[in-house]
């Protein structure tokens, strides 16, 4: 398996677009060195050999290699259009302790997606919502736009005001992007889910939207899982604030535990299950995880694509 990719290096860096190039570069080294090859970033330009084609493509360089035998793809085979949607709302900037927020690990995955799919030449747009749609692009693989997204990213991260506080409602968004992204994508949803659940229905109308598009899906669930699912809290007072509303809560942990991980499980159950039946991919993101289980995620849907 690839090598974990240490979180407290990535700051190091100054620079997203930087940092995004030195967590790739490590990513594929890791993977060089494991049994995975066929998720390789240089696999993205070849397929496998069948027996009886023509050796007129086969790529005996990368023979030499792996001892395998690849045939080389033709650009249309390979290009991609990728889309990536941004929960900006305000409960995505939560974090306990040393913990990341879920904002912070969520640009960075997508920055490391965005490098990842430079280099095989792919298309690359973004859109942030929060209770709106706030800004939408089209996909383009030039470095101009890269640079673009790249600064945009950072504008996201480091100019937070958290005074101004942005509560989360998808549907709108969703809309507006399937309506807005003309050409065939991959729609990849970071969003810690955390929307009104009695817009849970509209919301799968919003998701169903982008699949009618003929868009393929895949929603990242960001999550701190210790603290947002498991609640794992000592048992002693705490105030509670919604980061979306400002409403606060007093409360002992241990008396509500069980209810809590009870309604929380069932909720997001319920979403996975009808993502499923959609058709969309749903995939959890722990924050306290390093950021490969993003990139085999990602990797893993892409050779299912072919």
């Amino acid at each position: 398996m690839a090598e974990e990719i240490k979180r407290e290096h990535l700051e190091q860096f100054g620079s997203l677009e930087l940092m995004a190039k030195q967590v790739v570069e490590g990513f594929i080294t890791g993977l060089h060195k494991s049994p995975f090859h066929g998720f390789s970033v240089e696999f993205a330009e070849h397929r496998l050999y069948n027996q009886g084609e023509s050796t007129r493509h086969v790529d005996w360089k990368l023979y030499a290699r792996t001892e395998k035998l690849f045939t080389k793809k033709y650009e249309e085979e390979t290009n991609l259009r990728c889309q990536m949607v941004l929960d900006t709302s305000s409960s995505m900037y939560f974090k306990h302790e040393k913990n990341w927020s879920k904002i912070k690990y969520s640009i960075y995955a997508i920055a490391s997606l965005m490098e990842l799919l430079k280099r095989q030449r792919d298309a690359v747009g973004l859109s942030l919502f929060s209770n709106k749609l706030e800004e939408h692009t089209e996909t383009k693989s030039s470095a101009r736009h890269q640079r673009f997204l790249f600064g945009r990213l950072e504008q996201e991260l480091h100019e937070y005001d958290k005074t101004d506080r942005k509560e989360t409602s998808a549907v709108e968004a969703l809309h507006d992007i399937a309506e807005l992204s003309h050409k065939r994508s991959l729609v990849m949803i970071f969003s810690d889910m955390l929307d009104d659940p009695e817009n849970k229905e509209e919301l799968f109308e919003a998701l169903q939207h982008l699949k009618h598009n003929k868009h393929e899906v895949i929603l990242f669930h960001v999550v701190d899982r210790k603290n947002e699912i498991e609640f794992n809290f000592e048992n002693r007072p705490y105030t509670l604030v919604d980061m979306e509303s400002g409403e606060k809560l007093k409360l002992m942990p241990a008396e509500i535990k069980e209810h809590y991980i009870k309604q929380t499980s069932a909720y997001f159950k319920d979403i996975k299950d009808k993502c499923g039946s959609y058709g969309i991919d749903f995939m959890e993101v722990d924050v306290n995880k390093p950021l490969n289980q993003v990139l085999i995620q990602y990797l893993t849907r892409r050779q299912r694509m072919k």
